[in-house]
């Protein structure tokens, strides 16, 4: 029983987990996207639109390439793989001009407070997904390297999911970093299950994570003005 869990985890952990990513996000955006997309009171920038849907493209890319790698389709995951890249480019820049312009608007538009402070999640999110899924591609003749790093990278995502999540779910909403780093210590579990040991991937990636996400959340709530002075220079 064991040599089969431990078989299964080791063939199709990368695409089971696409599962439970992809869940996070929907139901983390569906409590927001009726508002803030479709019926909204006042528009939103057309570039939130097209943030959107490169960012569900993203969740349907990462399965598809782990599938084509179980199914010994190796070619075309590599093939694909040259598409993902130029995807993964294109929603990091997104990411950044969206954070930016979102922040304007919901402090003008909107009228919201303390949107400067709000704008170093997205952009530190922005941060650690471009760093992993960087490292993916240079490692990408690397296969245990590369897949680690791609799955990190797509976990770094669900934190816009988590941060949408109601506070009784899972636990208080300025924690919701939390989130991200359970989904990332599946990928721990796993290595654990079917290889015995930690892989030096998630060594030093997750307390990067963590030591930046704590950052970040402390800054946030206790609005330190080293970051005020920072989104005022990007804001203009």
């Amino acid at each position: 029983m064991t040599v089969r869990r431990g078989n299964l985890l080791d063939r199709y952990f990368y695409f089971l987990m696409s599962f439970p990513i992809t869940a996070v996000v929907a139901y983390g955006f569906s409590r927001t996207v009726g508002k803030n997309l479709i019926h909204p009171v006042i528009p939103r920038p057309s570039i939130l639109y097209l943030h959107a849907a490169i960012f569900t493209a993203w969740l349907g890319f990462f399965p598809l390439q782990s599938l084509l790698v179980r199914t010994r389709n190796v070619k075309w995951h590599r093939r694909i793989g040259r598409f993902g890249a130029g995807l993964a480019a294109t929603m990091l820049m997104l990411g950044v001009t969206t954070a930016i312009t979102m922040a304007r608007f919901n402090a003008v538009q909107l009228h919201q407070s303390d949107t400067d402070f709000g704008l170093m999640i997205p952009l530190f999110d922005m941060l650690c997904f471009g760093s992993t899924l960087a490292l993916a591609i240079y490692w990408r003749k690397k296969p245990e390297y590369h897949r680690r790093l791609i799955f990190i990278a797509t976990c770094a995502l669900t934190a816009a999911g988590f941060g949408r999540f109601p506070e009784w779910w899972l636990f208080p909403s300025d924690y919701f970093y939390a989130g991200v780093d359970i989904l990332i210590l599946f990928g721990v579990a796993r290595d654990l299950i079917v290889d015995r040991h930690i892989h030096r991937i998630y060594l030093f990636a997750l307390p990067l994570f963590i030591a930046g996400q704590t950052i970040v959340t402390y800054t946030y709530i206790h609005h330190l003005s080293y970051w005020q002075d920072i989104s005022h220079a990007i804001l203009g």
